[in-house]
């Protein structure tokens, strides 16, 4: 039997099953940009394979003077990483060592893997999901629905993931001055204009028990170069930069960073991009019985299904090569929900004319 991943993106499985290459899948279930990786990256990559006989700078001094410059910060309140999973591990380890750790759920998978790594205690916090989906794009709540005592952490992101919710820094605000430490994962807040976004980086200076974490790699679809970075307090990066391995950033995917973070074009692109096909994308789920959408703030959706989940993946798959994810790591909503990335108009389309037929 094929062992089910875990997370979206694993063509290699899903071809198995709809049997052709992987290159002829249409990949609905990882939640990256489709525009890009852009052409500042590529160029930066280009130039930086004469850099590859050398160790990269292990303090990134470029990257962290880069990033902290965008988000107007000195670069000591940085801390590049493996992508955003090797950053939350230390996040996890710091939370860890707290009473207990309050988590939405559902949530990303990757969150129970980083805290049970260092044996944390977890406490779930649900979202009502089905109620979500009948209300507004942006309700802006957040309610934990459970009791909350002293030196204990929270994790969560936002835009949320499953869910697609945006909460609003000013509901997230008040949980900095109840929690020992909050680590916000902000790895789809790029998907938002500046002016829409619901960040707290502008916030850690004030509030030593704040980290946020960040992704380059879905917004600039770079997820196989493999590259975030931390936001938070000089002395807890220091301290994270003494647990983790030395370079464990390459050197192709700090100079491609440093580039895609000037790159205002495509930036530009990606927003007018998205905004008109989920908007587009999501009238058009709302026309099919048996579905429900959930209103996203991201570049992805979480539908609710009549039929399960795991059979309509496998139907798509064997009958039109499309891959979408299901959300059965996700143990609070099971079968009876699927989750699929915004692409392009006419990718978009051609789910929305497979899923009518097997709907």
């Amino acid at each position: 039997m094929i062992k089910r991943p875990m997370h979206g993106g694993n063509l290699n499985w899903a071809a198995k099953i709809a049997g052709c290459p992987p290159s002829m899948l249409l990949d609905f279930s990882a939640s990256i940009n489709p525009l890009g990786p852009p052409k500042s990256a590529i160029n930066a990559i280009e130039k930086g394979l004469r850099g590859l006989e050398h160790y990269p700078d292990p303090n990134y001094p470029e990257l962290r003077l880069t990033l902290g410059n965008w988000h107007d910060l000195p670069p000591e309140w940085i801390l590049p990483g493996n992508g955003a999973a090797e950053l939350l591990t230390w996040g996890g380890r710091e939370l860890a060592a707290l009473d207990a750790v309050y988590v939405l759920s559902p949530g990303f998978r990757d969150y129970k893997r980083a805290l049970d790594a260092f044996g944390a205690k977890i406490i779930s916090c649900p979202l009502d999901v089905a109620k979500r989906s009948q209300n507004s794009l942006l309700e802006k709540d957040l309610k934990l629905d459970a009791p909350i005592t002293s030196n204990c952490g929270l994790l969560l992101n936002n835009p949320h993931n499953p869910t697609g919710q945006l909460f609003s820094r000013r509901e997230i605000l008040p949980y900095l001055e109840q929690f020992a430490l909050v680590v916000i994962d902000e790895a789809f807040m790029d998907f938002l204009r500046p002016d829409a976004q619901e960040s707290l980086i502008e916030d850690v200076k004030n509030y030593p028990n704040l980290v946020v974490l960040r992704s380059m790699t879905k917004f600039y679809t770079l997820p196989g170069l493999r590259i975030g970075y931390a936001v938070a307090h000089p002395q807890r990066l220091k301290r994270w930069e003494k647990w983790r391995d030395p370079w464990s950033v390459n050197s192709l995917a700090a100079v491609a960073a440093v580039a895609v973070v000037a790159d205002t074009e495509f930036q530009e692109k990606t927003w007018q991009w998205l905004e008109s096909a989920r908007s587009k994308f999501y009238q058009d789920l709302l026309t099919i019985p048996g579905l429900s959408p959930i209103p996203s703030a991201a570049n992805f959706f979480l539908v609710a299904t009549d039929i399960p989940a795991s059979q309509l993946q496998t139907q798509l798959l064997k009958q039109s090569q499309i891959l979408i994810r299901d959300c059965l790591s996700f143990p609070e909503l099971g079968e009876n929900y699927f989750r699929i990335a915004i692409r392009y108009p006419e990718e978009n389309q051609k789910l929305i004319n497979q899923l009518t037929i097997n709907l």
